[in-house]
């Protein structure tokens, strides 16, 4: 085989990966609604685009960064852990603006300062084989945290109301209410429940990059529900 013919056949090996890519893709927003999922390769660009046009103030002590749904990334590419029961109980989406004060001591003191536009949504939570649980609405398995859960003493199958960007997509979702399923127990006063902390989140701040100090976490509210 001569190289022309050669390149011939790469040209067709190219033009049928391509085409086997857009099918693969329609099945995909068919069965998504419409909506193609973000990747989080994606998403981390997106986020990292915006935090650079934030502030970070003299001595690193003032940080503004993007909220990812689990961490805050700020404009030095840094991923700085966002208390969970914080971002549950202000109901933090991707996207939403918060300003990081490092104290004296070490502590983080977070503040939501640009909140983004959001909708609301019904799903149904699920626990899949991992152990993981999830809201599945819109056609997409959306992560929550595992705090928010527990707080609402959520159980697999009680419908769900998350919060979301009002534009495009996400992969985290806020707990907005829980309706719990008939003859399920449960109530909203506390943290005992049928969601353990011993179970497993979707994913965790611990495995994500982080300053290499571990300071104390507090946000600029107390952090109990």
């Amino acid at each position: 085989m001569d190289k022309m013919q050669n390149m011939a056949l790469i040209m067709q090996m190219i033009e049928a990966a391509e085409k086997n890519i857009q099918s693969a893709k329609q099945l995909l927003r068919e069965s998504t609604g419409g909506v193609m999922p973000r990747t989080s390769g994606a998403a981390t660009a997106a986020f990292a685009e915006r935090a650079n046009t934030l502030n970070v103030s003299e001595g690193g002590k003032v940080i503004e960064g993007v909220f990812d749904g689990q961490n805050m990334l700020g404009p030095d590419g840094k991923q700085y852990p966002v208390p969970a029961n914080y971002a549950s109980k202000s109901k933090l989406v991707e996207g939403d603006v918060l300003k990081l004060t490092i104290a004296d001591d070490g502590s983080f003191i977070y503040k939501q300062i640009a909140p983004i536009e959001r909708r609301k949504v019904l799903g149904v939570l699920v626990q899949d084989d991992k152990g993981d649980y999830k809201v599945m609405a819109e056609g997409q398995a959306f992560k929550v945290l595992l705090a928010s859960l527990t707080y609402f003493k959520a159980e697999a199958g009680d419908e769900v109301t998350i919060v979301l960007p009002k534009d495009g997509d996400a992969q985290w979702a806020a707990v907005e209410h829980v309706i719990k399923r008939p003859g399920a127990g449960g109530g909203e006063s506390d943290y005992a429940g049928s969601v353990s902390h011993s179970g497993h989140e979707s994913s965790s701040a611990d495995d994500a990059e982080a300053p290499l100090i571990s300071p104390r976490l507090i946000a600029d509210e107390d952090e109990d529900f």
